[in-house]
């Protein structure tokens, strides 16, 4: 197939379409464990796709839209303000580092679980076992423990300044917790109507709101369906 003729003449910049292109000194073990860590945006991206996809749960969908809202924000921020980053790389998305989206991205989601934990858990069931509780703690830590090595990351491996990880930081901390706001206090209450309408019928769409312990919840729900498809079945075979 022959190219057009402009195209000939003309030189063709090509660009990696890949979202893990993140570099780190050669030889440095320390930085190629953070450059990892750096991706951990994408890991958790890709399990809100999963949790939609196969648990359909209306507030893990509303939660998914707020990480999409916060990533809105910082390139709106990145193209107002146009501070570079501290090292110019061709393989980023902008050229533009304030404020930074990985920081951002992981104090909005932590700041998120924090108050689901501390607020809606708490308010949802005053009377956990010691447990459930510390699995609770265990969460928010290692939520607390990712956002940190995230941010030393990104400072380390000179994707951006301190002062970018700061601002990050706090714009995702605002937006995170004005975001929980929204959803706990004026969105929550339309669940049961918008899991009612006929097109969330259709994409099996459900609201476990009032549901304090759903692992508990669909465990006891399967042990029981399995025991009285069970004994369905052995009735069957005796006749």
């Amino acid at each position: 197939m022959s190219c057009p003729a402009n195209l000939e003449s003309t030189p063709i910049e090509w660009q990696p379409i890949t979202l893990t292109l993140v570099e780190y000194p050669k030889d440095d073990l320390l930085g190629k464990l953070l450059a990892w860590v750096c991706l951990a945006p994408l890991g958790i991206g890709a399990g809100f796709v999963a949790l939609i996809l196969f648990r359909r749960d209306l507030h893990t969908i509303v939660f998914f839209i707020g990480t999409l809202v916060n990533e809105s924000i910082n390139m709106v921020l990145k193209h107002w303000i146009q501070e570079p980053r501290p090292v110019s790389r061709a393989q980023v998305w902008t050229e533009y580092g304030m404020p930074s989206s990985h920081a951002q991205f992981m104090f909005f989601f932590t700041q998120y679980v924090l108050l689901f934990i501390f607020i809606r858990l708490h308010h949802m069931n005053n009377n956990n076992a010691r447990a459930e509780r510390l699995v609770r703690l265990l969460v928010l830590a290692m939520c607390c423990v990712a956002t940190c090595a995230v941010c030393c990351g990104r400072v380390y491996l000179q994707y951006h300044s301190t002062r970018q990880v700061l601002v990050g930081a706090l714009v995702g901390t605002i937006v995170g917790s004005g975001w929980f706001v929204l959803t706990h206090y004026f969105l929550t209450p339309f669940f049961p109507l918008v899991v009612s309408w006929r097109i969330s019928e259709l994409c099996l769409l459900r609201d476990t709101t009032l549901i304090p312990n759903i692992l508990w919840f669909e465990y006891t729900r399967t042990v029981q369906e399995a025991r009285a498809r069970g004994r369905k079945l052995v009735s069957m075979k005796s006749q």
